[in-house]
């Protein structure tokens, strides 16, 4: 039994030592072999906001490899390209690149990444190819030198490649806006805007409809926003009419709308044109004022005042209606009139019939007073609420003689009378 146990450990001894030294893999030669290509859609219209996707791929091979006994084993291999960035540019195509150089770390031989690059082309782009570089930068080893057999030198070189990459510029109708007329444009109203528009792209669109769109938080809101204009060719010119509402925040300046055309392109497809932004003016809502100065109120007294109120817009307001607000020291059993129709600048006399409390204080009031009135698509509209100058006046000074002269006159009448009788009854006698 003891002699069997010996043969095994022997045994075990004897492939010990005759099992090879382990060696350490070296690769020379060989480096980075990188290449770059559009992955999906390289096809885009003018105005669009591109996503780039690009296949970064190190196709490196080593060229030779050693494995040698008493080596130190390199950190990295020679075919690895390291910290690896990925940069485009616009070059002469007509795009702006939005994204800065990208670091995509390190790609070994035979892998790749996917690099996604945000783009604008621009609006005024033309059809066509396009030839936009795309750079790569990267760390390699380019050589590694052992000088003892605890000591491994490595050389490290930077590298920068540029490829070519293509894109297409697809045709597109673009809208060129010749005319923006606003028509009764004014705030809190609703109008039309007239527009006349032109496509100058370099394709036809077909069952083509023009729309415009409110822009962002613009008070300029579309209440009729298409019109169908069927065939649209390039250097086409066509019309088109919309309603629009102006909210009432709205002050007396310029806002934006957009406008887009879609259409049927070349492929059949249903598509949508690059956006054309406008700068609509927009009226202040129609204002009154008062022209005929301040209306005078005895004490005590009911009279009718005359009141002029003025258009001082710049659109037409249509059947106005005035109306008085009176409060005390005031009241008013006649407090609204009718106006007509009030082009701008134009004038119209209101006629109220008021009374002045007999203890109101003489002194200068102001009443509440607005103009209701319909605008140019017949909506009914009220106007701010303004004020109409008033003065109470006193009551006339009391006269003493004047007081008297009733009585005066009675008695004369009485004394006249018995003067009468006594002068009667002595030629009876």
């Amino acid at each position: 039994m003891k002699f069997y146990r010996l043969i095994i450990v022997f045994l075990v001894l004897w492939l010990c030592c005759s099992m090879p030294v382990m060696g350490v893999t070296t690769y020379l030669g060989g480096s980075p072999h990188m290449s770059a290509a559009i992955s999906g859609v390289n096809e885009f219209t003018p105005g669009q906001d591109a996503t780039i996707k690009v296949i970064v791929q190190n196709s490196g091979v080593d060229s030779l490899k050693f494995v040698l006994i008493g080596n130190i084993e390199r950190d990295d291999l020679p075919t690895t390209a390291k910290m690896v960035t990925v940069g485009l540019s616009a070059g002469n195509a007509p795009v702006i690149v939005k994204n800065d150089p990208q670091s995509v770390g390190d790609i070994k031989s035979q892998g790749m990444v996917t690099v996604s690059i945000t783009t604008k082309i621009l609006s005024n782009a033309t059809e066509g190819e396009y030839q936009i570089p795309l750079t790569i930068g990267y760390t390699y080893l380019a050589s590694s030198n052992q000088d003892a057999s605890d000591n491994l030198q490595s050389d490290y070189q930077q590298r920068n490649e540029t490829f070519p990459i293509t894109i297409k510029i697809k045709p597109q109708v673009k809208i060129e806006v010749l005319e923006a007329v606003p028509e009764n444009l004014n705030v809190g109203s609703e109008g039309y805007l007239n527009l006349k528009i032109k496509n100058a792209g370099s394709e036809d669109g077909r069952k083509a409809t023009v729309k415009i769109i409110r822009n962002g938080a613009s008070p300029i809101i579309p209440t009729d926003s298409s019109v169908f204009i069927g065939d649209f060719p390039h250097n086409e010119t066509v019309t088109c009419r919309y309603k629009v509402a102006i909210s009432n925040e709205a002050e007396k300046q310029t806002y934006p709308v957009d406008v887009v055309v879609m259409y049927e392109n070349r492929d059949g497809d249903m598509v949508t044109s690059a956006s054309d932004t406008l700068g609509i003016p927009v009226g202040g809502k129609i204002s009154f004022t008062i022209s005929s100065g301040t209306v005078q109120v005895v004490q005590g007294s009911q009279s009718v005042i005359q009141v002029e109120y003025q258009n001082s817009g710049t659109t037409t307001a249509y059947n106005a209606q005035a109306r008085l607000s009176a409060v005390e020291p005031f009241k008013s059993t006649d407090d609204t009139a009718y106006l007509g129709d009030l082009k701008p600048g134009e004038t119209a006399t209101a006629r109220y019939q008021v009374s002045a409390d007999d203890a109101a204080v003489v002194k200068d009031y102001t009443l509440d007073t607005e103009v209701r009135y319909r605008d140019a698509l017949d909506n009914s509209q009220v106007s701010d609420t303004f004020n109409v100058p008033v003065q109470v006046q006193p009551k006339p000074a009391s006269n003493g003689f004047m007081q008297v002269l009733p009585a005066i006159g009675i008695i004369a009448l009485i004394c006249i009378g018995a003067g009468y009788y006594v002068l009667i009854m002595r030629k009876k006698k």
